[in-house]
Parts: structure tokens; C-alpha cells; sequence
């Protein structure tokens, strides 16, 4: 019998998915510093299938995790999926070596990266596929384009946004409709209270983040979205040497 994981917390809706408010980031099972594979890759797996046996159905990554790592082990351990589990991954950061963090966000980039997740992921749609960061040698309209357009070929159902301010997020409403932010947020760090409320306003799902805490912020409950806000908890440990620069 499969437990609920999301019992109490309640749903919310990501465009015309709903998801629980509690997803599972799965970035900190590659190995450290979120470079290469983990010591126990069978563990790691492990996990992931847990995850899904306890009922959440939001799984969030990124390209750069790894890179390209975290990706397989979703699949590895999940395909075929559960037909209401919904994966959000992230394209837009390039992983030179371990501690290095860059974006990259022209339109062909956005490309390659979007088709690379598809195939690691073994999915023919991604669900929520999220710019993990602006990058500031291009213009930001131009990253948002890329986007829409697969959208509107069906590579991307969704389209999210992570690490912006309220400028952006108005500027890539004007061109496509974005269903969630992943910004860092949490009980010293309110940096992103203008989001916050440009979500709330928009009907826009916010998932708060926090570089080494869990990514929920108790304080805040409900008021990002109208309905519960959506939390990805990643399995946080003491800051690896170099890793000050993850911009998750």
C-alpha cells in the first residue's frame, strides 16, 4: 500500500497539474559537493523509490546536478513512471568542475540542455522545466523565448523560473505563462518578500529554498500561492568547500 506522504499538507496546482505540497529535491544524491556519482549509487536509487512509495509526486532537479547525474538515477530508479508523478529539472547552469557554477543561458544552450534532460529522463515531455538561473550575458527575454518555443513544440509542458527578482518574473509573464519560482527563502533570508507577492497576485506557485536548511519556510505557509505553497526539501549537510557559489 502506498502512504501519503502529503497527508495534511494539502495540493497545489502547477498550471494543469496537481502536486503535493511537499516534492523531494533530489540534488544531494550525487556525490559531494554535487559532482559525479554518489559512494552507494543502489542507495541512492533507493531513495527515490522511497519517495515515491510514501505518496510525494514532485521530484525537482537539474542538469546541473552531477551534472547530468541526478538526472539518470531519477530515471534509473522510476521509469516507467507513476502516472501522477510530475519531475521538474532545471536547464541554464553549466558545471565547468566541481565548485563552479555558470550560467548559460542562450537560446542554443537552452536547447541542447532541454533535449539532453529529455533524454536522461526517458520522457518525450518534461513537465515543469524551470531556467535555473538569468544569465547576465543575455538578455533575459531572449533565455524566456527559448522556452516558449519549446513549449510550443512539446518539449516542455510547464515553464518555471528559479533565482529572479520581480523584474524578471514580469518580464517572462509578457511572454509566456510561468507556473512556478524557486527562489532562496526561508527564516533569515526574506530577500525575495517582493516575489513572494508578485506570486501570490499571479496565482504562481513559489518554492522557497534555503542553501543549507530544509526548503520550507513554516512561517509562510500558504500565503505564496492560493493555494499551499510548494516545498521541495533537499537533504541539506554542511556546506562542501567551494560550493558557496550553488545557486540551487
Amino acid at each position: 500500500m502506498t502512504e501519503n506522504g502529503s497527508n495534511g499538507a494539502g495540493t497545489l496546482e502547477l498550471g494543469d497539474l496537481t502536486v503535493g505540497r511537499f516534492g523531494f529535491g533530489a540534488m544531494r544524491l550525487c556525490g559531494p559537493g554535487i559532482w559525479g556519482e554518489p559512494e552507494d549509487a543502489g542507495s541512492a536509487e533507493a531513495v527515490l523509490r522511497r519517495v515515491v512509495e510514501m505518496g510525494i509526486n514532485l521530484i525537482d532537479t537539474a542538469d546541473a546536478y552531477g551534472p547530468e547525474v541526478n538526472e539518470r538515477q531519477i530515471s534509473s530508479a522510476l521509469h516507467p513512471y507513476p502516472d501522477d508523478l510530475v519531475i521538474a529539472t532545471k536547464g541554464g547552469l553549466v558545471r565547468p568542475s566541481p565548485g563552479r557554477w555558470e550560467s548559460s543561458g542562450s537560446p542554443e544552450h537552452l536547447r541542447e540542455a532541454c533535449e539532453g534532460s529529455l533524454r536522461r529522463l526517458r520522457l518525450d515531455t518534461i513537465d515543469l522545466y524551470q531556467l535555473h538561473r538569468p544569465d547576465p550575458r543575455v538578455a533575459f527575454e531572449d533565455s524566456v523565448w527559448a522556452l516558449a518555443e519549446l513549449r510550443d513544440e512539446g518539449k516542455i509542458r510547464h515553464i518555471g523560473l528559479s533565482n529572479v527578482g520581480v523584474r524578471e518574473l514580469v518580464m517572462a509573464l509578457d511572454i509566456v505563462p510561468i507556473v512556478s519560482v524557486q527562489n532562496r527563502y526561508n527564516l533569515t533570508d526574506r530577500s525575495s518578500e517582493a516575489v513572494i507577492e508578485t506570486c501570490e497576485r499571479e496565482g504562481i506557485a513559489l518554492s522557497p529554498g534555503s542553501r543549507w536548511r530544509l526548503a520550507s519556510s513554516p512561517t509562510r505557509a500558504g500565503i505564496s500561492t492560493r493555494s499551499p505553497p510548494a516545498t521541495t526539501p533537499h537533504q541539506r549537510r554542511s556546506p562542501s568547500p567551494g560550493s558557496s557559489r550553488d545557486p540551487r
